[in-house]
């Protein structure tokens, strides 16, 4: 059975860089639809419902920051920023706001397929109806590995693919210490881009979304010098 051709919600006003990229995409096996502004981005990623979302940070009506954090409200379907600036505020924010990688203008068509298949790797696919799947409890924190469901102190908290990739990996190694290096080599891999900050940003969201106290937490802690460590009280379930 041939596998299914993956769709890209292309989000960019620049019409000259649409028809290149489009062109480009459907090349590489990509089924492409294009927004044009924030306002028909968000209608268009309701009606077709994408495999991915390449977004470009400047846009008119509505910023890409504004689309992406309406988007991470209904989905965790992966988002890739797009963005002709390259400071270090603009990719914190991206990544603050739950996109789950971003590219750099100029790029080249390689790298930015290349990015968009890691993300789409990483996404879980569930085609069949879902059944019950193997879970996680520690302490407050249910995560339900094959729907992609958290579930803290009773209520579901949506977290977009990376934290919830991070959140799972600490909580299957619950009560050992995690180094810096194993989660970005596990979470993100040969993808990761810039330095140790990224990895930072990732673990302040999660403990604001998770822990009682954001400001001392104690579900996620730092072992100053080596990484985190998801606190212990581990049960299995599932097969």
């Amino acid at each position: 059975m041939s596998e299914k051709q993956p769709r890209v919600l292309v989000v960019e006003d620049e019409e000259s860089f649409v028809e290149a990229l489009t062109i480009g995409l459907e090349r590489e096996g990509f089924i492409v639809d294009v927004a044009r502004d924030g306002n028909e981005a968000l209608q268009s990623f309701e009606r077709i419902q994408p495999d991915l979302v390449l977004l470009d940070l400047m846009l008119p009506t509505m910023s890409g920051i504004d689309v992406c954090r309406l988007i991470r409200t209904r989905s965790n379907v992966p988002v890739i920023m797009v963005t002709a600036k390259s400071t270090e505020i603009d990719t914190v924010v991206g990544l603050e706001i739950g996109a789950d990688d971003y590219v750099t203008k100029p790029y080249r068509l390689r790298e930015l397929v290349a990015r968009m298949r890691a993300v789409l790797r990483r996404t879980p696919r569930v085609e069949a109806p879902l059944e019950e799947g193997e879970q996680i409890e520690v302490f407050s924190i249910k995560l339900d590995i094959l729907r992609h469901e958290v579930v803290v102190r009773g209520e579901e908290v949506r977290l977009p693919l990376k934290e919830f990739e991070l959140l799972q990996f600490l909580m299957e190694n619950a009560g050992r210490v995690v180094t810096r290096d194993t989660l970005i080599d596990r979470v993100w891999g040969s993808d990761y881009v810039g330095d140790g900050k990224t990895l930072d940003v990732h673990i302040k969201r999660l403990r604001n979304r998770l822990e009682e106290d954001p400001a001392h937490p104690a579900l996620i802690t730092t072992i100053r010098g080596l990484g985190y460590r998801f606190e212990s009280g581990r049960e299995r379930k599932g097969s």
